[in-house]
């Protein structure tokens, strides 16, 4: 018998890539590889890459230089490594990663991995092979014939794919160039995939999309579905109690899907809605297409309907022309909204897109500055909201072991990791837990009765992990 070809799939960045990492490994099954946690042994590497800033680029090239050490040193053992480069560089930069890292068998694109065993068998015959097109039809017409069956549950909880691609056109951003026009997954693929994961033991699914909230698929009976309407219909599927989705833009929340926050239980009490900006001026300028004052009206309704709801969020400083005046703006709206946490990052200019373009760059030591106080303010909130969740007590999903004997970890409401002592057969099972320590990244608590078990509270089934 021949061994099994092993493949090593390294995703960067959103968590779409690796919702594709995990595709492009159940594409290859069938024909004969399986995966290993290493690409020391590996006869297939695949760097499945981000594009969105430049230090994400360049980790890929620095990788590949690491890569074509292991490629010589596997041909000096009488085997073949095939390097393969995917995602939003491959789509980005084509036939220059070939230029740049010569030892790379094949590039292609995010709208071409339901081809992967096409295009190995190319690179295999030709020598190399490239894929950036955009094609005809989309992966989502082609995947849940060819690998939608095979789709393998990897956990208690899942990504799934609903909506890619984006035609808001921000100026600082990528997306529309590497990922293309939004295209949405028909309803009743993405039901058979989730109801497959369920009966795999998945119990909270996240719907994601470059933007998801704009996902309108078409419905089973030929009606367009909206985010809300989907929601609700996946909240049905036995075994699945959580829902979540990102990432959202804040022009497509509508009164329905806000409607699905204050009526669904299923779906969490936790939304991350990329802002960018405080500044009504450089919002302008990114092509947001909304306001400041927009913004704070979309939250006000949604804690109207949910309001337990916390709030997540993005933000660039030190885009081109940034005052301190936009930046005092984009502090203002943070300190109103009170975001429980958020991502940010200095701008950095992007290759093709019109913010590369602007005059006025902020100086680097001037984001730099910026970005420290946004972020000490940012964590000033995090404190706040993790003390506030001491004595409260939480439905916790657990997902794995902890890295101390006896110890559990799972997922607050909030997706806060939750360590608490307790058996590795309440993983998967979602349990109340009261918390009874914070910390920066962590939540800790005791396991309590379910609530027909339970007399009061202090009723608890384990002590305190912390």
């Amino acid at each position: 018998m021949t061994r099994p070809r092993k493949l090593f799939v390294k995703s960067y960045g959103c968590q779409m890539n690796v919702y594709d990492s995990h595709r492009m490994a159940d594409t290859l099954a069938p024909e004969g590889f399986v995966e290993t946690t290493t690409a020391d042994d590996a006869d297939l590497v695949i760097l499945n890459t981000c594009h969105i800033r430049e230090k994400a680029a360049e980790k890929v090239y620095s990788e590949l230089g690491r890569l074509r050490l292991l490629k010589n040193s596997a041909r000096t053992q009488g085997r073949k490594l095939t390097i393969a480069v995917a995602g939003c560089v491959a789509q980005a930069e084509g036939e220059e990663i070939l230029r740049r890292a010569p030892m790379v068998d094949l590039v292609f694109g995010p709208q071409s991995y339901h081809r992967l065993p096409d295009l190995l068998a190319r690179a295999e015959r030709d020598g190399r092979a490239i894929d950036t097109e955009f094609p005809a039809e989309t992966k989502f017409d082609f995947l849940p014939a060819a690998a939608g069956d095979k789709v393998r549950a990897r956990g208690v909880t899942a990504f799934v794919t609903i909506q890619e691609g984006c035609d808001k056109f921000c100026t600082f951003c990528v997306v529309p160039y590497t990922r293309g026009a939004e295209s949405a997954r028909p309803v009743a693929r993405i039901v058979a995939e989730v109801e497959r994961l369920a009966a795999c033991g998945v119990r909270e699914v996240t719907l994601i999309g470059q933007n998801v909230n704009a996902f309108h698929g078409e419905d089973i009976d030929g009606s367009t579905c909206p985010l809300g309407r989907l929601l609700r219909r996946l909240a049905e599927i036995s075994g699945i109690a959580r829902l979540r989705y990102t990432t959202s833009h804040p022009r497509d929340i509508d009164g329905d899907l806000i409607e699905t926050h204050r009526d669904l239980n299923a779906l969490m009490p936790q939304l991350h809605l990329p802002v960018q900006s405080g500044s009504d001026r450089i919002l302008k300028a990114m092509n947001r297409r909304h306001t400041a004052d927009d913004y704070r009206r979309v939250i006000e309704r949604l804690r109207r309907a949910q309001p337990a709801l916390a709030v997540t969020s993005d933000f660039i400083v030190g885009f081109p022309g940034e005052t301190d005046a936009d930046f005092e703006a984009t502090l203002r709206l943070i300190e109103d909204v009170g975001f429980m946490t958020a991502f940010s990052f200095k701008y950095s200019p992007r290759p093709g897109t019109p913010a590369s373009e602007l005059a006025d760059q902020v100086p680097e030591s001037v984001k730099s500055e910026r970005l420290q106080q946004l972020q000490a303010l940012i964590l000033r909130q995090n404190a706040r909201f993790q003390r506030d969740c001491l004595g409260r007590l939480f439905d916790v999903l657990f997902e794995k072991p902890g890295r101390h004997a006896g110890q559990i970890v799972g997922r607050s409401p909030y997706l806060q990791p939750v360590q608490v002592l307790g058996p590795e057969t309440l993983i998967g099972e979602i349990r109340p837990v009261r918390i009874t320590d914070a910390g920066p990244n962590s939540l800790f608590g005791v396991v309590c009765a379910p609530p027909h078990e339970r007399q009061h509270d202090t009723a608890c089934l384990a002590a305190t992990g912390a």
